[in-house]
């Protein structure tokens, strides 16, 4: 569909990206550039089986005063009695009595040797978890800060401190406490993972929300415009104007059309498009829709289109509003200006609309292989692949030589078949990619998509040849390049090959921010922290929508959080 990435992308591992970008040894092949990447978390599944909340106090009972095993009062140490009133405190806890619990761990505290740091921070992380259960966030702050500060890799402590700067929606200093508790647990408890994760979120959602408003339009790469439009084929505004090219609507009673003489805004719209002088093309058409020229359905859809190009949604939505109500307008214009909308709304993640609007274009234009096509891409984003393989077949159906529809349909039944660990209709699958590239020799994306799938099944030999045909067919294709890189780096952890390949891509086209996107995760696995950062924010300058721009968001704090855990525990997880 229009959307060019897919909705919260995930890697086929079901990780978190920010997770990926700081463990070794997983799957590093992320997949953000391509449109038709399935979304398959496994969180919640994860979430049911992870360790459970960790509320209780801990410390083992040391033996009672007065037993035959314990010590007479007058014989006891500091340490002993500090003890014996933890022991008291944890009895009051597992009560309820969270006052006493809390009074015995402050005698626990006062009584215990300063130079006694372990027991000590115990006692203050045990008077912390009593705070907690009280919901008196500022003092479980304070004293799992002490803790922290006597024992500094002292996990409960951090993770407890995390959860109350949660709750005082302090979510900076929440994530470089869960950062350091992911890194110290190897990222094994998923209710850590969940915490970091829903903060990276927030954080992302609330930055992007600010920048995205303010931020300069920024039109794309020649490429990535080209590749947009060949997306659709029944999209008549990407239709090059010939000489002396005849408008339906000039046909007189006979059948014969009038030639069309006159250079009006839209026309030279589409002049500017043919050329690639892109940056003249709003203006044009806001020329040929000021003067309610004969053209100002396509002039909105043709300006619509490129606000969506520049990442200018609330620019684009009021004109495809208007020419979806034109009932009198030619029904392509209709049907493709919905088919922008749905992909529009997918990617604001309101996935109702989207599919309202996908099935309004195909009640409005049945006949209309785009409508087919994108929708399809849409359901697998959904997670409804059997509705996805019926539309590709539609839009086949309509379109024989569609390629494109042809790869899809078969990337779409080999993540059912994968997902639903089928091998025997995986090899299906194989052996349709193997038709599609037969029977379109030329179709670049079959090759692309058929790699992904042999990547994912360890074939990386013949994925490398896949790439290799997209890159002989679409030498300026900078995607390919880095999906190569992430590829050698998977294959034969040849890092300054796969770096190589990536930084290849950025020279093709500077505005890729897929590529920018790897780099950083890259580095950051590589352990440099900076040129991550450095990399992750040229991303987020070249990023086509508030949601992709929230998620390079998530990347560039989770780098972020991992310098400062870095600077205060001298923690870092292992580098490549």
């Amino acid at each position: 569909m229009a959307a060019s990435k897919p909705v919260d992308p995930q890697s086929g591992s079901g990780l978190p990206r920010w997770q990926l970008a700081l463990m070794v040894g997983a799957p590093i092949l992320l997949g953000a550039g391509a449109v038709y990447l399935w979304n398959r978390s496994r969180r919640k599944e994860a979430l049911s089986k992870g360790n459970c909340e960790r509320k209780t106090p801990e410390g083992r009972a040391s033996p009672v005063p007065g037993h035959p095993d314990g010590k007479q009062p007058e014989e006891m140490s500091p340490l002993d009695m500090a003890q014996a009133a933890k022991n008291k405190g944890n009895k009051y806890f597992k009560a309820c009595r969270y006052d006493s619990a809390i009074q015995c761990y402050t005698d626990a505290i006062n009584l215990c040797p300063p130079d006694q740091k372990s027991d000590l921070s115990t006692f203050y992380q045990n008077r912390a978890a009593a705070y907690e259960q009280q919901q008196k966030w500022k003092q479980v702050v304070e004293d799992c800060t002490q803790a922290v500060e006597l024992n500094p890799r002292y996990i409960k402590a951090l993770f407890r401190r995390a959860k109350a700067y949660e709750r005082l929606d302090n979510k900076k200093q929440c994530l470089e406490d869960v950062t350091a508790v992911c890194i110290l647990e190897g990222f094994q408890n998923q209710q850590s993972m969940h915490l970091a994760d829903k903060v990276l979120k927030q954080l992302g959602k609330e930055k992007a929300k600010e920048k995205y408003k303010n931020r300069e339009p920024l039109m794309p790469s020649p490429q990535f415009i080209k590749s947009y439009f060949s997306s659709f084929t029944d999209d008549i505004i990407s239709q090059p104007l010939l000489k002396g090219e005849k408008a339906d609507e000039d046909k007189d009673k006979e059948g014969e059309a009038a030639v069309v003489k006159e250079r009006s805004g839209y026309l030279k719209a589409k002049q500017f498009m043919q050329e690639e002088n892109y940056d003249k093309i709003i203006t044009e058409c806001t020329k040929e829709i000021d003067s309610h020229g004969k053209y100002t359905a396509e002039a909105l859809l043709l300006r619509a289109t490129f606000y969506l190009l520049i990442g200018n949604a609330s620019a684009a939505k009021p004109d495809l509003d208007q020419v979806i109500s034109m009932e009198d307008a030619n029904v392509k214009l209709r049907a493709n200006a919905l088919i922008k909308r749905g992909s529009m709304y997918m990617q604001q993640q309101q996935p109702v609309l989207s599919t309202q609007d996908f099935n309004l274009a195909a009640e409005i234009d049945p006949h209309n292989a785009d409508v087919y096509h994108h929708r399809g891409q849409l359901r697998i984003l959904l997670d409804q692949v059997e509705e996805a393989v019926s539309d590709f077949d539609k839009c086949i159906q309509l379109r024989p030589d569609s390629a494109l529809a042809q790869a899809q349909k078969c990337f779409a039944l080999y993540r059912q078949a994968y997902n639903g660990n089928n091998l025997s209709q995986v090899q299906s699958a194989m052996t349709g990619f193997e038709d599609v590239i037969k029977r379109f020799p030329k179709c670049a994306e079959g090759y692309a998509l058929y790699a992904q799938a042999l990547t994912d099944q360890q074939q990386f030999g013949k994925a490398d040849e896949m790439y290799d045909k997209c890159i002989e067919l679409e030498p300026d294709n900078a995607t390919t390049y880095v999906h190569k890189g992430l590829l050698q780096l998977q294959w034969k952890q040849d890092l300054d090959k796969g770096l190589e390949l990536i930084s290849k891509a950025i020279e093709i086209d500077n505005k890729c921010d897929f590529a920018y996107e790897t780099m950083g995760t890259i580095e950051v696995q590589r352990g440099n922290l900076d040129k991550a950062i450095e990399m992750f924010n040229k991303a987020i300058n070249l990023a086509k929508s508030e949601m992709e721009m929230s998620h390079l968001y998530s990347l560039c704090d989770a780098a972020y959080a991992q310098t400062e855990v870095a600077k205060k525990y001298g923690l870092k997880p292992p580098t490549l």
